[in-house]
């Protein structure tokens, strides 16, 4: 295809959604003229599912949910008046704490106001409030610096709580956890408490929650006088929970402009709503992955935003596409390996990194550019005429049209700016995308069984450790006699593994042998 018709294409493909100065371009996705005529049944069947979702059917059958994360963003389509009500009274609940917080009305125990915020959480409790105070944010505009626990990994934990330092006395926690049992988030809060606790702190008067009415979390939350609790529902996931408590209470704490986030999400929800695939960017943008992974995961999603603000974008969408769509099943149960693996960094760095590949290497991928026309900085030139922004956006158009020249397909997203109402808007756009396209494929986006078999297996993992431990005596054993001794015998191997990992720890004695299955185990 040669430039004039490249150009002609651009023009006739590109939907642009006015109101939110986004635009999305699929013309070097490789459509043939017919592809949305021939897909048209399919996505009338995706929208109506979508319509259905959004009054508040059963959207997630295995789980018997309806799936409401839009309406958090317009409580009015809610299916109950009790549920729009929660949702207006929920973003009221947290304005006004955090504006107290701001004020110095409830402050921390022994100084007069917080000056950081703690969030601890894992998954969608993570990533998306991490994702939106990465760009969203700013070291001198920021009214709470925000500081983040994702991971139940203590040299982790330890670290951010170094950063924090002398100021742990003025940092207020959020903790995050719709059931309060997830491990993760747990253990990180038990060793902040700790922390807190060590420094002479009562950490209930520095602590607030995001949980379900009644966890554990929220009978916790109770029982020690934590300073507020906020709701998480039910039908909430956490990969789309970033416009629901679990993104308003850290950001708006952080100072950012939430309400600008929710106003940008309801803009591209209306936008996304329409039923015709030429003029609704999130069904383009479902067709595409369709067309491109022949609608079976054939290739994977590469996502390259050309500004360090969405840095986390990328990671924010492993979740949100991977555990949405990665399914074994199908709704009628019949196995299917679904999914679209997604990966990521920014530009122009990956110009350094594995475009090389990309453009020359196997070709298993499709790309999703992240144009943002304003440069910001302080339009300082490089070269007359030419700032380092120049560069940036003609590295990103000469790797697309680098890419393109060997036949490789990419989509290019471009927005004005990175500002609240933007972030809000790409959140949407992707999350409705998701439920499109998994309706085309025939899947429930909404329920996460693998996650919940790691969860399972990690439990019996532990079960195994704590009686390996208590098995070990003052006379070596090798795994297997180790693991005969507390009836695992099929289960050698774990037993070896989380041995080593205790005797790493100084929780075991480990003298090696010449293969593991001589390497014999003590205890201390």
């Amino acid at each position: 295809m040669n430039a004039p018709e490249l150009w002609k294409r651009y023009q006739a493909s590109l939907c642009r959604v006015p109101a939110l100065d986004v635009s999305l371009d699929v013309s070097r996705m490789g459509f043939d003229d017919d592809a949305i005529a021939r897909m048209r049944p399919a996505f009338d069947r995706a929208f109506a599912a979508m319509d259905e979702l959004e009054k508040g059917a059963v959207a997630n059958p295995d789980e018997n949910r309806m799936v409401g994360h839009y309406w958090l963003r317009s409580p009015e389509l809610s299916p109950t008046p009790e549920i729009a009500a929660e949702i207006a009274e929920t973003l009221d609940a947290v304005a006004a704490f955090a504006a107290k917080v701001h004020s110095g009305e409830v402050k921390p125990q022994r100084k007069p106001r917080f000056t950081r915020v703690l969030s601890i959480g894992i998954g969608g409790s993570a990533l998306g409030p991490m994702f939106v105070a990465d760009a969203l944010g700013s070291p001198k505009a920021d009214r709470l610096h925000a500081h983040f626990i994702d991971n139940t990994d203590p040299d982790g934990i330890a670290r951010e709580l170094e950063r924090i330092g002398p100021a742990l006395d003025e940092t207020l926690v959020v903790v995050m956890s719709k059931s309060g049992g997830t491990p993760e988030t747990r253990n990180g809060m038990l060793v902040v408490a700790e922390a807190y606790r060590k420094a002479g702190l009562d950490f209930a008067k520095h602590a607030t929650a995001v949980t379900g009415e009644g966890s554990k979390l929220d009978q916790t939350v109770a029982k020690e006088g934590w300073l507020a609790r906020f709701p998480m529902w039910d039908w909430v996931g956490g990969r789309t929970s970033e416009t629901s408590a679990v993104g308003l209470v850290p950001g708006l704490l952080q100072g950012l402009d939430m309400k600008g986030l929710l106003d940008g999400a309801a803009a591209m929800d209306r936008a996304t709503r329409v039923h015709d695939v030429a003029k609704n960017p999130a069904a383009l943008l479902a067709l595409s992955w369709y067309l491109a992974t022949d609608g079976r995961g054939a290739k994977d999603m590469v996502v390259l935003p050309y500004k360090d603000r969405l840095l986390l974008f990328s990671r924010y969408l492993q979740q949100l596409v991977m555990e949405s769509l990665g399914k074994r099943l199908d709704l009628e149960g019949n196995r299917v390996d679904q999914g679209i693996s997604v990966y990521g960094n920014k530009g122009s760095t990956d110009q350094h990194a594995y475009v090389q590949q990309l453009r020359d290497g196997v070709d298993n991928f499709f790309v999703t550019f992240l144009r943002v026309l304003e440069d910001g900085g302080d339009g300082r030139e490089v070269e007359p005429g030419v700032t380092p922004g120049d560069y940036l956006h003609g590295f990103l158009l000469g790797t697309r049209e680098a890419l393109f020249a060997n036949d490789r397909r990419s989509v290019t997203i471009t927005v004005d700016r990175v500002d609240a109402q933007t972030v809000g808007a790409l959140i949407a756009l992707f999350e409705r995308a998701v439920g499109l396209y998994a309706t085309l494929v025939n899947v429930n986006a909404y329920h996460q069984p693998g996650v919940e078999a790691g969860k399972k297996a990690a439990a019996s993992v532990l079960e195994i450790q704590d009686k390996a431990r208590a098995a070990l005596t003052a006379q070596p054993r090798t795994a297997d006699q180790v693991a005969e001794a507390v009836g695992a015998a099929d289960s050698a191997e774990t037993v070896y593994l989380v041995l080593e990992h205790l005797a790493a720890n100084g929780r075991a004695r480990m003298s090696r042998g010449a293969n593991p299955g001589l390497t014999t185990f003590q205890a201390v």
